[in-house]
């Protein structure tokens, strides 16, 4: 199996589930409890919030710990809807935000909130300029909250979440960042970047799934989507999973002497190839702001969802777009906001490598993309078209 789906979810690191064990066997005690026995287990707790923090360059006390990405993500709307509400208030988005952010300022709008959603020009960048007169025109007198991402999950993109954030504070709005595929990945600092909510996740980045963080700026008030014990500060109630936070401390701390100049050599390199294999092949997005292990390719006439299933018969795993949008039966609304045809959107690839993807497994994976490619569109007729497996 050569697994490019890293976008989707990652391996957990041998050091990661080293450091969990002791906490799954041994250490399994409560941290809030009151006996000497917990206090090891409590002071790992500790231990991992430190090691979020010092990824991103916050304080310990500023890390919540989730179950994942999603609930950060719903915890910081949800929360900044409470504080605002509907009433002569403006929520800002972009058209290119993973689902978790989407669908409750969707469920926002539907209750009356106004919302404003933010354009990309083509290479999938936010279009600052036109942000800028919306903003101009629409933001005028009211209560603002916003929400953009920090790297796009499909195409790799970097924001210019710094530039945005500026933007966004000049209107006077509270500002959260879905950073879940930037952290870990590209240099994420909420001191340089003045953010007062972001989002990461444990499984992209090496750690399990289940387990997730939401940074909140000191000061910045938080109504709590859980409430009970009161454990995260009062923030998120529940009993820590102590195991996995271990877990994700341990990949953060990782994170922070890999800089991925390996992955993007390999991602250069895999990009090589199918350009120069294949014909009418199209490199998605800019070609300078990305991360470094995405390469998000469109092949003319070649249906995408042909391709996965020709790819997964010669054990290579990568996928059309989204992991939570797989099997949707519809173009990306990442690639569509980026101006691209039914057609183009349909024919594309994502991706996605890891610290552990070896130059052998890129060489095989170009050679099986190549087949493949030159399969599917053999047998397509010149009169139909490509072969289509979307309805």
């Amino acid at each position: 199996m050569i697994y490019l789906d890293n976008n989707a979810t990652t391996a957990v690191h041998p050091e990661v589930l080293e450091a969990m064990l002791p906490f799954l066997k041994d250490n399994f005690l409560n941290p809030s409890s009151g006996y000497r026995a917990a206090k090891p287990v409590k002071a790992a707790l500790q231990k991992a919030r430190e090691q979020v923090a010092a990824l991103i360059n916050a304080e310990p006390d500023e890390i919540i710990f989730t179950s994942c990405g999603t609930e950060s993500n719903n915890t910081a709307l949800k929360s900044l809807a409470r504080l605002v509400g509907r009433k002569n208030s403006l929520v800002v988005t972009s058209a290119i935000e993973h689902s978790a952010v989407l669908r409750p300022i969707e469920a926002m709008a539907a209750v009356g909130f106004e919302t404003l959603t933010l354009g990309v020009s083509e290479d999938g960048r936010f279009d600052l300029e036109e942000a800028e007169r919306q903003l101009d025109t629409q933001a005028g007198g009211k209560a603002l909250f916003a929400s953009l991402m920090w790297s796009n999950n499909e195409t790799g993109v970097n924001q210019p979440i710094e530039e945005a954030v500026t933007l966004l504070k000049q209107h006077g709005a509270a500002v959260h960042s879905d950073a879940i595929q930037a952290v870990g990945k590209i240099p994420v600092d909420v001191r340089a970047v003045p953010v007062d909510m972001l989002s990461l996740s444990g499984h992209k980045l090496h750690a399990p799934k289940g387990v997730g963080a939401l940074f909140l700026r000191k000061g910045f008030r938080l109504e709590p989507l859980l409430r009970g014990g009161g454990q995260e500060f009062g923030h998120r109630s529940g009993t820590e999973n102590v195991p996995y936070i271990v877990g994700l401390g341990q990949a953060c701390e990782l994170a922070m002497t890999d800089h991925s100049t390996g992955i993007a050599v390999l991602r250069d390199h895999l990009e090589q190839r199918l350009v120069s294999e294949i014909d009418g092949v199209h490199l998605n997005g800019s070609r300078t702001h990305r991360a470094p292990n995405i390469c998000h390719v469109s092949f003319d006439h070649c249906e995408g969802a042909g391709l996965l299933i020709l790819l997964d018969e010669a054990g290579v795993q990568v996928s059309t777009g989204s992991a939570c949008m797989t099997g949707k039966q519809q173009p990306s609304h990442v690639q569509k906001a980026m101006g691209f045809t039914d057609e183009r959107a349909k024919s594309s690839l994502r991706i996605s490598l890891s610290r552990f993807t070896t130059r052998e497994e890129i060489d095989r994976a170009a050679e099986a993309i190549a087949k493949a490619v030159k399969k599917l569109r053999a047998i397509q007729s010149p009169l139909t078209g490509p072969v289509q497996i979307y309805s």
